[in-house]
């Protein structure tokens, strides 16, 4: 099967673009995936899943946060980039929903999030577009949640290395640390804030700015043993905050195609079979996954 990709800037209310690519089906089976993706991880990550899903006849849709990848990433830009993390749920992630939904106004629009994606879902006023939401190890950074040597590192991270580290460079460096993309100052902070609170993201706004209660579609939240990014207690605490919503929690502990899936895994090709086929059966279904 031929999958069509485009290339699109979407416009934002915020006032600049999103890069975003739409991968199309020859037929469509009238529902659309819009991808959030984790924290600097460029839209490319997820193209191979997102081709696959395209084969079954969904429409998908990938982009990046504005300050990653193709959405303004330069070094000179990213310093004078003054988007929060609020604004990445709030303005871009809304702006791509909104967009996906008008694409394709009959279509059934699901949402998959990876990480911090499903953080930022609380922030979306688009939240009525979606129809499902599937969380891919989508969790709280408290890092008294984190265990071992990550107790330790989510620490330092929050309190020692993004405050001292983004003042020099004008943006969080993330290239140089050999983490992921490189951030806006004012998201790395915020991110911070939340890191540091045991309601993270919870602690710092009025009701009227969370749509998590307003959310009652059915969501699938994922998590993998082996995951130092997400541990399954992180995740838990997310899905609590979808208070209304028809919530399904599934937690991997054995090997997959002999490798564990851990932060990153489910969105590799090798994973495939029968993890994504089992995505989709929920999506299609509401069949609960299994290992």
């Amino acid at each position: 099967m031929i999958i069509e990709v485009k290339d699109l800037n979407i416009a934002t209310d915020n006032g600049y673009s999103i890069s975003s690519q739409q991968f199309l089906p020859e037929n469509s089976n009238d529902k659309t995936i819009v991808i959030s993706s984790a924290t600097g991880v460029l839209q490319k990550f997820y193209s191979r899943f997102a081709t696959y899903f395209a084969e079954y006849g969904f429409t998908v849709y990938t982009f990046d946060y504005y300050g990653i990848g193709k959405s303004d990433s330069n070094p000179s830009r990213l310093k004078h980039n003054n988007c929060n993390l609020k604004s990445w749920g709030k303005n871009d992630q809304a702006a791509v929903v909104a967009f996906a939904k008008k694409q394709n106004i009959r279509a059934e629009l699901i949402l998959i999030t990876h990480s911090i994606g499903g953080q930022i879902t609380g922030f979306n006023p688009n939240y009525n577009f979606i129809d499902k939401i599937v969380m891919v190890a989508s969790q709280s950074g408290y890092w008294k949640y984190f265990n071992g040597i990550h107790f330790a590192k989510m620490w330092l991270f929050w309190h020692v290395i993004i405050p001292i580290i983004t003042p020099i460079f004008g943006y969080f460096p993330s290239k140089k640390l050999g983490l992921f993309e490189n951030l806006p100052k004012n998201m790395v902070y915020e991110w911070a804030k939340w890191g540091k609170q045991k309601n993270y993201l919870m602690h710092f706004y009025t009701d009227e700015e969370y749509y998590f209660n307003n959310i009652e579609v059915p969501v699938l939240s994922l998590s993998f043993s082996g995951d130092n990014f997400a541990p399954i207690k992180t995740v838990d605490w997310l899905a609590q905050q979808y208070k209304n919503a028809k919530t399904e929690r599934v937690h991997f502990t054995k090997p997959i195609n002999s490798a564990m899936l851990k932060h990153f895994g489910f969105f590799k090709q090798k994973f495939k079979d029968p993890i994504w086929s089992m995505t989709m059966d929920w999506i299609l279904t509401g069949k609960k996954p299994h290992e």
